[in-house]
């Protein structure tokens, strides 16, 4: 039986001697008695049989039926969206850290689970920073903060520091009827917010902040691709154009596409431990405004995927060029915690901008960014993060706050989560020690993995790494044989993604090919995290050395 059918049009496939033809037949309306023929097909012509009872007047329905050998067959209707209909800059966006590579990764798991035998016991996943998936231990105060929210009944437990207590108390008292699952502003619960203005004053040294320039958000990630929208205007040459550092981080490629804007892409300097050089900001900008008008300059600082430290130097002309050139400053500023080498320290733009004057703090527009994810919090899973915005127009800020009221407000939990993070344990509350003692433990313990990384890294022949200064990576670069360039052709993928593969498959460690971040024509890199525990980091760096030379063995 056919239900819902009203007058409508039917694709007929017609068989014959040459492939099939298709037809559209129009079925008429519904007769008095709410019947309606059915059709078949043979070779030559269409006839009427009989009747289907049950059709309701005025549903809808298309099918597909194909005539063989005198028998009906219905197949399934056409898709409405489909990938030739659907949204063309969806089909643009591509996020390497979760793609090809990591799909066969989880199919070599299943394999493994299924008992496979493989030349290894585990897949190593380096392909991403997950503190936590990779063993970190959460950080106890960080935890007790969101099991207090979430069930405020332990708040009469003993076992609970009061420090803890005190702010979770508070952050409930902030609350609407006093629970996390009630929705908060679009902006963000606000003593939250005053608590992360509190935050950033302590950190750039007494410069002012706002509670109401900061968003509290879903990740770092959500609100930068919610400035990137402010920003997104224009078609053909006057289409927005955003500036980002080659290697970058795939979301803002990703963003880039999905919004239909102009990706600029200024490389950094690899000979020069990934330094940001401003002639060549000056370069991609002056060929970019052929094309496109450049609106925003992002930064990734500490660097993702290249772990580099920005100077403080560098960071001033920076924003004397941004000043300059009339572009929106973008500070992607989420590793601000991950600082490993000597020397090398953490300047935030903000502070940076107010110290060089008001003829700069006055006038350049900034949004930086900070997240939960990383530092030595890992909480990722929480997906907790800020924003605060300098310099906004105003009325640019009221679309703005409408823009972040479409999706109510950032998840509870993250928002909780980053009222711990930057309020935390004061020296003399009672958790202050442990809170120490758990933070430089991570942090102590990150550094010298970076520094066990880039010195394995630099041990093989063919195989070279700058410096890990900060953030969770590495982003060692490798010379690939010739074979090995061409036989990646030939399958039509890249060569460092052949290289990657062949990793995973042979040994079980999860990389992501440089091609994936952005590179120089003619080298090739892969990202790795520094996040696994010690021990397996030596066993991989082991496994990767012998890899690596067999693989150049193999292509020479």
């Amino acid at each position: 039986m056919i239900c819902g059918l009203a007058a409508r049009n039917f694709t007929v496939v017609l068989p014959s001697a040459s492939p099939s033809t298709v037809a559209s037949v129009r079925v008429g309306s519904l007769s008095g008695n709410g019947h309606l023929p059915r059709l078949f097909l043979s070779p030559h012509r269409l006839f009427s049989v009989s009747a289907v009872a049950g059709v309701q007047e005025g549903a809808l329905l298309t099918k597909k039926i194909m005539a063989e050998n005198g028998a009906l067959h219905e197949i399934a209707p056409q898709k409405i969206l489909t990938v030739d209909t659907m949204n063309p800059n969806v089909r643009k966006v591509e996020y390497a850290v979760r793609g090809p590579i990591v799909l066969r990764a989880v199919e070599i798991e299943n394999e493994l689970k299924q008992g496979k035998i493989k030349p290894f016991t585990e897949v190593i996943k380096a392909n991403i920073g997950d503190a936590h998936a990779m063993g970190q231990k959460p950080i106890t105060f960080l935890r007790q903060v969101s099991a207090l929210c979430t069930y405020p009944e332990l708040l009469n437990d003993n076992k609970f520091p009061e420090d803890a207590k005190e702010r979770a108390g508070r952050i409930l008292r902030g609350c609407a009827g006093g629970s996390i699952g009630a929705y908060s502003m679009s902006q963000g619960i606000e003593c939250i917010r005053q608590d992360v203005a509190m935050y950033i004053e302590k950190r750039d040294g007494g410069i002012p902040s706002n509670p109401n320039d900061i968003y509290l958000s879903t990740g770092a990630s959500d609100a930068i691709v919610t400035i990137l929208k402010l920003l997104a205007t224009g078609e053909g040459r006057t289409r927005a154009g955003v500036m980002i550092p080659i290697p970058q981080y795939p979301l803002y490629s990703a963003a880039i596409a999905e919004l239909d804007m102009v990706q600029i892409n200024y490389y950094l300097d690899e000979d020069n431990c990934w330094a940001l050089d401003i002639e060549e900001l000056r370069h991609a900008l002056t060929e970019a405004r052929k094309h496109c008008h450049p609106r925003a300059l992002c930064i990734i600082n500490p660097g993702n995927p290249t772990g580099q430290v920005q100077s403080r130097k560098c960071i001033e002309d920076v924003i004397q060029f941004a000043a300059e050139e009339g572009l929106f400053l973008m500070a992607d500023e989420v590793y601000q915690d991950n600082i490993y080498a000597q020397g090398c320290y953490f300047h935030s733009f903000k502070k940076v901008l107010f110290e060089m004057g008001p003829e700069y703090y006055n006038t350049v527009e900034l949004a930086s960014f900070h997240s939960t994810s990383k530092g030595y919090m890992g909480e990722c899973g929480f997906r907790g993060g800020y924003m605060e915005v300098v310099n906004m127009d105003p009325a640019v800020k009221a679309q703005l706050n409408k823009l972040v009221s479409v999706r109510l407000c950032p998840p509870i939990p993250g928002q909780v989560m980053m009222g711990a993070v930057i309020n935390p344990p004061q020296t003399g509350d009672p958790s202050f020690e442990q809170f120490m003692l758990e933070k430089r433990a991570v942090l102590n313990n990150l550094a010298e993995k970076a520094k066990l990384v880039e010195e394995g890294f630099n041990s093989i022949p063919g195989v070279q790494c700058n410096s890990v200064q900060g953030a969770m990576y590495s982003f060692p670069s490798i010379k690939l044989p010739p074979k090995a360039i061409q036989e990646a052709k030939v399958r039509g993928i890249a060569p460092d993604m052949l290289y990657c593969l062949r990793l995973l498959n042979e040994t079980g460690i999860c990389v992501v090919p440089g091609s994936g971040f952005g590179q120089r024509e003619g080298t090739y890199h892969f990202r790795m995290t520094i996040l696994p525990p010690k021990e397996k980091l030596k066993t991989l760096m082991k496994s990767f050395k012998e890899f690596h030379k067999k693989f150049t063995a193999e292509y020479s």
